[in-house]
Order: C-alpha cells, then structure tokens, then sequence
C-alpha cells in the first residue's frame, strides 16, 4: 500500500513539474473573452459530415453592402476537372434549409434516382434580425408594404449579377439547370421573380408562400421570356394558415389559365402538411416532378 502511494505521489509530482511531458507553451491557456466576458465564437468544421461536403465562400452584395455567406454542397463523386456539369439548386433561407436539404438530396439520388446536383445556401449568418434580411430581401414594394421592405429587386440583382455567375466560374454547374427553392416569405419571392426574371432559373420551387406585402406583384405581367421549358412547382400544406393556402392556390390557378405564360405550373396539396416542417415532403415531389413527370416538353399553348 504505502509502495503504491509513493508511486502515486511521484507520478503527481512529474505532472506537476515544468517539463513533464508538455513544454509550457503547450498547454491549454484560458479562453480569451470579449468585453461583455464572453468567450469567442469558435468556427466548427463541417469535413466530417460527408452528406454535406462541399465548399463555403462569403460574397458581398453590391446594392446592400451585406455579406451572404454561401454553403456549396458537392454532388457524390463531384469532379470538377471532368465534363460532367450538374444542375444547380439555390435555397433561399440556407442558415436552415441548407443542412436540411443539402443531405435530403443526396437520399433522393440513391432512392429515387434524382440526379445529383450541385446545392447552395444563401444563408445571412444568423437568425437575428439584425443581420437576417429575408423580410427586406424577400418583399416587394407594394401599398402594404412596410417603409424597410421592398428589397427583392435588389436581391435578385444579387442572385443574377453576382451569386449565379460566381457560382457557375467555381463549380462544374449546368447554366440551363438552375433550380431557386423558397419557404415562406422565401416562397413569395420565388414566385414573383418568376415573373420578373423568368429565364433566369430552370425549375422555381415555392413552399408555402406567403401572402404578402404587396400581393398584388404576383399576378402583373410577366416579362418576357426566351426560354420555353420554364417549370414552377407551388406546394402548399394543407395545415398551413387558410391565407398562405388560398395565395398559394390563386397563384398556381391564375397562372395555369392565363394565355402565354412563361412557364408549366405544377401545384401540389401536401395533405397534414405544416408551414415549415413540411419541406423535406416539398423538396422531394417538387424536385421529382422537375426532373420526370415536368420535363415532357414547353407549357402547353392555351
């Protein structure tokens, strides 16, 4: 007993000494803290999590000022020295549709055959409004329209003038694939940038749209288009609140009907479907009827 409490005591003592198995400078010093006595926040890499693997880069928006921090998630096997070029997904709200959908599309691959894609984040770094602008980025102009909002042009500036063609110098991405996925307030600009810039993506996902500011936007003239192979998939759940659920079905309907529109309007009722938590259910039926049942050929004349 006593023998093993000497070896304890000088086990203890060479722990203790200065050069006992670490040199100083290596050992761990106290965090530091800001002024409020916070610790720093610590970046926390995503290498190990391989359904998101991919690339991030911050890009400054011109108009605004604001940094948008852009989350790329490869295709499985992504090659970028290989001709394979791959369809692009944009998602609007990336700080949660991001993680959510980026992984839901590589499941989608194996069981349903999707092809891969590459999936990008538009994400604002927080869900503080201080730095999170999706209800100036993602609103109109309109008579209801509170004095800062309005910023959709601007964002789509962003997306057309900056966000797209950055993506399309770094990554092996198809110009003629672009698919824009919104939720919500997100939704409602999908819609009304499809009206407002309808080349400019592929395939438009909307997913529970919003009603408004200015919900008036969404049923003016759309521009003209060159393209004739436009796709827009509107989803609504059917738990949603009755005046998401009525935009959602006006939008589909009026657009269905009207003469020359730019694209085929696909909607789609997600029975017990919730607002938000429903959009895993969105991201799949809209993205297989893109790429099967939607994929037949230009609108049809009406």
């Amino acid at each position: 007993m006593i023998r093993r409490m000497t070896a304890v005591l000088a086990w203890l003592a060479v722990l203790a000494a200065p050069s006992a198995l670490a040199a100083p400078s290596a050992l761990a010093a106290p965090p530091a803290v800001d002024a409020a006595g916070q610790a720093p926040a610590r970046s926390v890499p995503l290498d190990h999590l391989p359904a998101l693997k991919g690339d991030y880069f911050p890009l400054v928006a011109a108009a605004t000022g604001r940094v948008h921090h852009v989350y790329v998630r490869y295709p499985e096997g992504y090659d970028p020295a290989a001709a394979t070029r791959y369809p692009v997904v944009y998602l609007l709200d990336g700080d949660s549709l991001f993680p959510l959908l980026a992984p839901t599309h590589l499941f989608l691959h194996y069981d349903e055959q999707l092809p891969e894609a590459i999936v990008v984040g538009i994400a604002y770094g927080g869900f503080d409004p201080a730095i999170n602008k999706r209800g100036v980025d993602f609103t109109v102009a309109g008579a209801d329209t509170a004095p800062e909002q309005g910023g959709a042009p601007q964002f789509l500036a962003f997306l057309r003038e900056q966000l797209v063609p950055e993506v399309e110098r770094r990554y092996a991405a198809d110009p003629a694939r672009r698919i824009l996925l919104g939720q919500s307030r997100g939704g409602y600009f999908v819609l009304w940038s499809a009206l407002t810039d309808p080349d400019l993506f592929w395939g438009r996902i909307a997913s529970n749209p919003a009603h408004g500011p200015a919900r008036e936007k969404l049923f003016e003239q759309a521009s003209a288009h060159a393209r004739q192979d436009l796709r827009v998939v509107v989803a609504s759940g059917t738990r949603d609140t009755a005046e998401r659920r009525r935009i959602a079905r006006d939008w589909a309907t009026f657009w269905e009907a009207r003469a020359g529109a730019p694209w085929r309007v696909e909607f789609i009722e997600l029975a017990g479907g919730t607002h938000a938590a429903s959009i895993g259910d969105t991201y799949r039926r809209a993205m297989l009827w893109l790429f099967r049942e939607g994929n037949t050929g230009p609108p049809p004349a009406r």
